[in-house]
């Protein structure tokens, strides 16, 4: 009776590799591996170990299951199955799943080893089991380990990132989201705003609206609610002290109490001087400091954007001189971290309103080319850059309607707005400085109603204020006539994400015709002829996103 059951138990379906030759050994043994690999139990169930191959099983068919359901989910209700991961103890109990599962799994292998009996097989096949079944754990339970290091990575950065606060609605069938470019360097006293604009999302469609506020913008109007209103009831209007990108630090210093409970009063007190200069209701804020904005991108793998003009940038001097100007050509790059945030702050030989141009320009290629596979391929080194990157009060459960939304944006280039020039008038105009509020509630409205697909309203405040811009936003800057030869490339029409139509008077080769180049720049500086570089870089605010 004993020897019946012994026999039964170790052979089961399968033969004794005691008593068979050493081919069929051979063939048993990669059988019972595939079997484990591929159905993990089944190997256990054939050769007789019937009660942990049908556990193994039963919990096989239930993984699979919930396989196909997520796959369902994710072509059904992709938003829904996001915002469901994005809660932290989700992530935290799929975590222990996984590495449950990735332990069993080891387990089954080891006793399908056993169940093989390595000894009885000859010495080429002993190896190449061994081989197989070293590279089915890594890529079984292996996997399985570094998905739950993934997802606890994700966690503990969403919990580092972001509030526990519930989800908000959208307004007006929009999301309104005040993102912040901070300065925190070791050489700055506190934290310095120095780019600001509002990103307004439709809540269906994902199409984008990018305004873009001047820091040097002046007399901004805070909210009717904001307590800062109190303060500045005519608008922020002490002259030059009071310039846009100032409003931060000043809530910080001299107004927190008018912010009781509020974890950042100068972020709040910034959303509220967006919100009453643009109309729409600031829903949110993000802050990305620069010095973390280098790590991201690098995170990323790089960014690539299309340059329509000479960008100008500062590093090691050249040598045998004082200049140490360094210059991005025209044409497609692909940046690092450090070169993307030179070429987003460059503003030397041309203006804050050109450097806003190519920082719009960039956001956009960063959505663009922010996808699924980059998040996957690189997630742990963008959670780590994460960290250090930004500071919001976005909640938590707003993470998967987000992220359904991101990934609709990155297929729709946004249209872009700057509350100064060229949108509004030229640098001369100081629209900046004396803004009509009127003209922009109006051009917002109207930019908003045209990407719905509504008729725009045609209002008086919006009459004779339209300037010579093309869709993003963005227009071509215009210079004197200059002594070089002016040549003009390729002269590609405007649209969302695109170049600018080149402008003719800025010149593009030397005055013997060659093109201009890097070098020819430099001795230009050397000699002291920046009245000719600023014309050969005034175009540099035409960007696109390749």
């Amino acid at each position: 009776m004993t020897s019946t059951r012994r026999t039964a138990r170790d052979q089961g379906v399968l033969p004794d590799p005691a008593s068979v030759a050493a081919p069929v050994r051979s063939k048993r043994a990669f059988m019972l591996l595939l079997m484990t690999l591929f159905f993990p139990g089944s190997a256990q169930s054939v050769s007789g170990q019937h009660a942990v191959g049908r556990f193994a099983m039963r919990i096989t068919m239930a993984c699979w299951a919930v396989v196909i359901a997520l796959v369902l989910l994710l072509l059904l209700k992709r938003d829904w199955l996001l915002s469901f991961f994005a809660q932290q103890w989700v992530q935290l109990s799929t975590s222990i799943i996984l590495v449950a599962l990735a332990a069993g799994w080891l387990l089954l292998f080891l006793n399908t080893l056993s169940i093989i009996r390595p000894k009885l097989l000859a010495p080429g096949a002993r190896m190449i089991i061994g081989a197989g079944l070293v590279l089915a754990v890594v890529g079984t339970s292996g996997a399985l380990g570094y998905g739950a290091f993934v997802l606890n990575k994700g966690r503990e950065t969403i919990s580092n990132v972001f509030t526990t606060a519930p989800a908000f609605k959208p307004v007006n069938g929009r999301y309104n989201i005040a993102v912040f470019g901070a300065d925190s360097a070791g050489n700055r006293d506190g934290v310095r705003t120095d780019s600001m604009s509002l990103l307004s999302v439709d809540a269906k469609t994902g199409k984008s609206l990018l305004i873009s506020i001047p820091r040097n913008f002046q007399n901004a109007k805070f909210a009717k609610d904001s307590p800062m209103r109190k303060v500045y009831p005519d608008g922020y209007n002490c002259g030059n002290e009071c310039l846009f990108n100032a409003i931060y630090r000043n809530a910080t210093d001299n107004h927190a109490d008018l912010y009781p409970g509020v974890k950042n009063p100068g972020a709040q007190a910034t959303m509220d001087a967006i919100e009453g200069t643009t109309g729409l209701e600031v829903q949110a804020y993000v802050m990305i400091d620069m010095a973390g904005f280098a790590g991201f991108i690098d995170a990323m793998g790089g960014v690539s954007v299309e340059s329509g003009g000479w960008v100008p940038y500062n590093a090691k001097k050249w040598p045998n001189s004082s200049v140490n100007t360094h210059w991005f050509a025209p044409g497609v790059h692909k940046f690092t971290g450090k070169q993307a945030l030179w070429f987003a702050r460059s503003r030397d030989f041309t203006s804050d309103y050109h450097r806003i141009a190519r920082q719009q320009c960039l956001q956009q290629a960063m959505i663009s080319q922010f996808s699924p596979q980059t998040m996957l391929t690189r997630f742990t080194s963008i959670m780590d850059a994460g960290k250090q990157l930004v500071e919001t009060d976005i909640p938590q459960a707003q993470l998967g309607s987000f992220l359904n939304l991101a990934d609709k944006a990155r297929a729709t280039p946004f249209k872009r707005l700057t509350l100064g020039a060229p949108d509004f008038g030229s640098a001369s105009d100081k629209f900046s400085t004396y803004p009509d509020f009127d003209q922009i509630h109006a051009r917002i409205e109207s930019l908003i109603e045209k990407e719905s697909g509504a008729k725009p309203k045609t209002t008086q405040a919006s009459k004779g204020t339209e300037t010579n811009t093309d869709s993003s936003g963005s227009a071509a800057s215009s210079s004197p006539a200059t002594e070089e030869k002016t040549t003009s490339s390729s002269g590609r029409n405007s649209s969302p994400g695109k170049v600018n139509e080149v402008n003719e008077d800025v010149p593009t080769t030397k005055r013997d015709g060659s093109p201009i180049t890097e070098e020819y720049l430099v001795q230009l500086e050397q000699i002291g002829r920046k009245d000719l570089i600023n014309k050969i870089a005034a175009n540099n605010n035409e960007c696109s996103v390749p």
